[in-house]
């Protein structure tokens, strides 16, 4: 068996059992990829994969055993790889963060600079995305964090802590007739075009299926990825828009009028995952606790401990995340506001 053998199963897995896309990714042919999963297989005994023809179709139960045992290895072979560059390099390193946009421009300007002037030696990368995005970034070993909002059920793998809460408002332009409407219902919202984020792609959105549940239809007028894109079409009369509060800049946005939405929509936990067993550096630690004080070194590593069994480690992680919570509330809101950190 070969480590080479072992990074073609987990590429044609990552891939969809495309074969060559596997191949494009990695830098060889598909006859190649094709010949060495052969090989595997002959020696295991057993099929990997079912076929027809010469496609791949499924993972067999045998396969999917084996993937996650050789994704386990090729993490494991990483973490020996970087610990060996990384300690002949003290005060450097890499750190690679996958986040969406709102993150990147409204929260993360701050705690980078910080980070930046304890750490001028590692090299930041910043990679922005959907959460669908940002899921396969972690899938495929590309980030050593993600930041994202909900979505759990594309990170089952990653060890999840949570950093903040937000609610979203609602912004019109200045003049605009719901700004003196009182207080807002959903009723009113949906008699209005509406401009707000690209709804999820791997499960019903939460916006849309709560008009739905009032038994109202949601206009949506155009949907983005980018919070400062939905306020460029909100100021030209596209529509109403619903975004993060967070995204808010007082100064920048003073032409926009501001509405509290905290009554019609539920609040959401941005949290900060990383994969369990990944190796994590000083500066790491350093960097989750400029971004969330309430997570310091000690408290994110009892969500690295290994245990005795999935259920044990699934209840501690919750465990964790519930005494980061009430440490990030005691004493102060954990609501984020642009430059609060």
């Amino acid at each position: 068996m070969k480590f080479q053998q072992l990074r073609y199963l987990v590429a044609v897995h990552e891939n969809g059992l495309n074969i060559t896309a596997a191949a494009r990714q990695l830098h060889t042919s598909q006859p190649g990829v094709s010949r060495q999963l052969k090989l595997l297989e002959e020696e295991l005994g057993f099929q990997l994969f079912e076929r027809e023809g010469r496609a791949l179709t499924r993972t067999t139960p045998a396969g999917e055993e084996i993937i996650s045992r050789a994704s386990s290895i090729l993490r494991e072979m990483h973490n020996i790889r970087r610990t060996s560059a990384e300690l002949r390099k003290a005060d450097g390193g890499t750190l690679s963060i996958a986040t969406t946009h709102t993150q990147a421009r409204y929260v993360l300007p701050e705690v980078i600079r910080a980070f930046r002037l304890k750490y001028p030696k590692v090299r930041l990368h910043l990679h922005q995305g959907t959460s669908e995005q940002i899921a396969e970034m972690v899938a495929r070993d590309r980030v050593d964090f993600a930041i994202a909002t909900g979505s759990e059920e594309l990170f089952p793998h990653l060890v999840r802590l949570p950093v903040y809460r937000w609610h979203r408002a609602v912004v019109v332009p200045r003049g605009h007739p719901l700004e003196s409407a009182g207080k807002l219902t959903l009723k009113t919202l949906a008699g209005f075009p509406i401009v707000t984020y690209v709804f999820s792609f791997s499960g019903r959105s939460s916006l849309p299926a709560l008009f739905e549940t009032a038994g109202l239809s949601l206009d949506v007028a155009l949907t983005a990825r980018d919070s400062d894109v939905i306020k460029t079409y909100v100021r030209i009369g596209l529509g109403v828009g619903i975004l993060a509060r967070l995204a808010i800049d007082p100064a920048a946005d003073k032409d926009l009028a501001v509405l509290d939405a905290a009554h019609l929509f539920e609040g959401h936990t941005t949290w900060i995952g990383f994969r369990r067993g990944a190796l994590l550096r000083a500066y790491m630690y350093e960097f989750i606790e400029l971004l969330a004080p309430h997570l310091p070194r000690k408290l994110v590593r009892e969500t690295e401990k290994p245990s005795a069994s999935s259920r044990g480690s699934a209840s501690r992680c919750a465990t964790t995340r519930e005494r980061a919570l009430r440490r990030s509330s005691r004493g102060r809101s954990h609501e984020r506001t642009p430059g609060h950190r």
